[in-house]
């Protein structure tokens, strides 16, 4: 979802800052759109920690079919968490930015821009933290969003490996538990690996930029940032079809859904039993966020519409 709060909200604004050189919103867009892009990096990071965490349970839980089915309110209160975090911690790029002008020695076109300068007119000790932050944000960006998600991940993975290996090897293989849950495994190591992808040319022109930034032109700069937020946008375009074609239960319930949505949700009888097989078949396959038992019996009754 934040994926799309980012392509819908950010793509037109920096195009249409690249085709008529004017910033919509003026200085609120400045202000907005490193906030959302610096908040979606921290979803992505502490949602990529938080499913590792939940990928180690798995394998150290002592039964499979033991395992609790976590409740609604868990999970909404683990992506509260995640989201209040994120977008706390990104808080400072809204003081950090503000618009400029620039009006070009040749055509005499005036541009705008957005630059990197807290505000005088802030209070003396926020404008200190926020200097102090624009100092510490190169390693600040390249630590935590970029070394904690693929150490973090790297490091459940390991050692998911190495207990499911030692002390489940005899249990659990060629069980459909067991290839469930290695295709979940799968599935995270894909999302770290595009996002470790699409967020590497960004840490590197930070650096690049911080070391060089007085031997480049301004022209450079913008097109390092250009570069920059295109890759981001890559990864929210990516990222949600790869998350729905490796996750099949995830991506079943959402053709189903927009089937359903094309299809006026008809309240036909048989259209009605296929949604509910369906429905089942998804409740019973596993989860990428929580495994659910596989020896309780079903439902008797599928409630709810077939949406």
């Amino acid at each position: 979802f934040w994926d799309f709060l980012i392509l819908f909200f950010c793509l037109p604004v920096v195009i249409f800052n690249e085709i008529t050189k004017k910033r919509l919103l003026g200085d609120v867009s400045c202000r907005i759109l490193p906030f959302m892009e610096v908040s979606s990096l921290g979803v992505t990071t502490f949602s990529l920690c938080a499913l590792g965490i939940d990928r180690f349970h798995a394998a150290t839980s002592p039964q499979a079919s033991a395992r609790p089915i976590e409740q609604c309110q868990s999970i909404i209160a683990k992506l509260a968490v995640i989201w209040v975090g994120s977008m706390t911690l990104s808080v400072p790029e809204i003081l950090l930015w503000q618009l400029a002008q620039d009006t070009s020695p040749v055509s005499g076109i005036v541009t705008e821009y957005c630059t990197m300068k807290p505000s005088s007119n802030l209070p003396e000790s926020v404008y200190s933290l926020v200097l102090t932050y624009q100092n510490a944000r190169m390693w600040w960006y390249f630590g935590c969003y970029f070394c904690l998600p693929i150490l973090f991940t790297v490091s459940c993975q390991l050692v998911t490996r190495r207990i499911s290996g030692t002390e489940k090897k005899t249990e659990c293989r060629g069980t459909k538990h067991s290839q469930c849950e290695s295709h979940l495994n799968c599935t995270i190591i894909g999302l770290t690996i595009i996002y470790g992808l699409c967020t590497t040319p960004e840490n590197v022109c930070n650096i690049v930029v911080a070391y060089m930034s007085p031997d480049m032109s301004k022209q450079t700069l913008d097109l390092l940032n250009l570069i920059n937020q295109f890759f981001l946008f890559f990864k929210c375009s990516v990222t949600p079809v790869l998350l729905l074609c490796l996750c099949r239960p995830l991506g079943q319930a959402f053709m189903d859904c927009c089937c359903c949505c094309c299809e006026g949700c008809s309240p036909d009888t048989a259209s009605s039993e296929g949604s509910a097989d369906s429905k089942l078949k998804t409740e019973m396959s596993s989860s990428i966020f929580f495994d659910k038992p596989r020896e309780s019996p079903p439902p008797l009754l599928a409630l709810g519409t077939p949406c």
